[in-house]
């Protein structure tokens, strides 16, 4: 093409902002933005508009927020905006009708080298199972989830520090790089795409959810340690503790350190001082560090200790 392709960006988080972020910075002509509808938050229940639509506003973009993808309304304003390319990150799945819109196609940027890490929570998933790479894809939408042609695809090292959070980071960012060469080779049209293997042997990256988000004390260290990084800091791994004779309570752990050692502790015994409070799992020991209980703030370990009178009936329900 001699032109530059008339895009329109559809995404809703802070993750998707940093792809549009840098099209706009280069010079690409994003027509439209389309987000979630502004949703209630807080105590107040106040309407919070989406990341993407408060950085769309702010550099003059028109926004779309449909209710119904497939709304006739909906489908005769994203016509009018004329877009040559799509692009998808962080956003809903998207209908036919509106995927084959435009002549160029619609691509997403997925955080996973796919096939692996289909779906909802990748980022999240890769450290839970103790990847030590992952890594950012381009591909055209079809009529599945995640399923489409490959365009482009980066490696990015799961180092043992990260956690869900900096791994969010050093994805977003490459990520965003990814995005500006996948449309480069499209604007040339130097494309070569490469059809996804179809089977399902592959890992999953299903909806985080209280059931999977649950620390099972009956599993290794360094598993649960995984689960504990891999949710950091949303929406945390969690568990009960029971406490000084009161009701179990929902603790959430968010960042822990773990040994292996032999013992022969039950799972689940809690020992603790002033300063330290380790969980015996089957192969060693989980240290928390940063927690956070029901209905009170994060709090370092020292701090949690601090507020507990007998230490010694600390116990993880199990």
């Amino acid at each position: 093409m001699s032109q530059k392709p008339r895009i329109v960006f559809m995404g809703t988080p802070e993750f998707a902002v940093a792809t549009l972020k840098k099209l706009v910075e280069n010079d690409y002509p994003v027509v439209g933005v389309v987000t979630a509808v502004d949703k209630p938050a807080g105590r107040g229940k106040k309407l919070r508009e989406s990341a993407v639509k408060k950085y769309a506003q702010s550099v003059g973009i028109p926004v779309l927020q449909p209710t119904n993808l497939k709304s006739e309304s909906f489908n005769k304003e994203l016509q009018a905006l004329q877009p040559d390319l799509q692009i998808v990150v962080a956003f809903r799945m998207l209908p036919e009708i509106v995927w084959r819109l435009p002549k160029l196609g619609t691509f997403n940027l997925h955080a996973s080298l796919l096939p692996d890490y289909r779906g909802a929570a990748p980022i999240n998933w890769a450290i839970i199972n103790g990847e030590k790479e992952t890594g950012v894809t381009t591909f055209f939408i079809d009529d599945k989830i995640d399923t489409g042609a490959i365009i482009l695809q980066e490696k990015v090292p799961v180092e043992p520090e990260d956690n869900a959070s900096t791994l969010y980071d050093k994805l977003m960012a490459k990520g965003s790089d990814l995005v500006l060469k996948t449309v480069d080779l499209i604007e040339k049209g130097n494309l070569k795409t490469q059809p996804q293997p179809k089977t399902d042997l592959v890992k999953k990256a299903p909806k985080l959810n209280k059931d999977n988000t649950r620390i099972d004390w009956s599993k290794s260290a360094e598993s649960i340690h995984n689960l504990i990084r891999g949710l950091a800091f949303y929406p945390g791994a969690w568990s009960q503790i029971c406490m000084q004779d009161k009701e179990p309570q929902k603790i959430i752990i968010y960042k822990s350190d773990f040994v292996h050692d032999k013992h022969q502790h039950p799972t689940g015994k809690v020992f603790a001082d002033k300063k330290m409070m380790k969980i015996a799992v089957p192969d060693g020991y989980i240290y928390p560090q940063i927690v956070k209980l029901q209905g009170k703030k994060q709090m370092d370990i020292q701090s949690f200790l601090n507020g507990i009178r007998d230490k010694n009936k600390l116990q993880m329900q199990v």
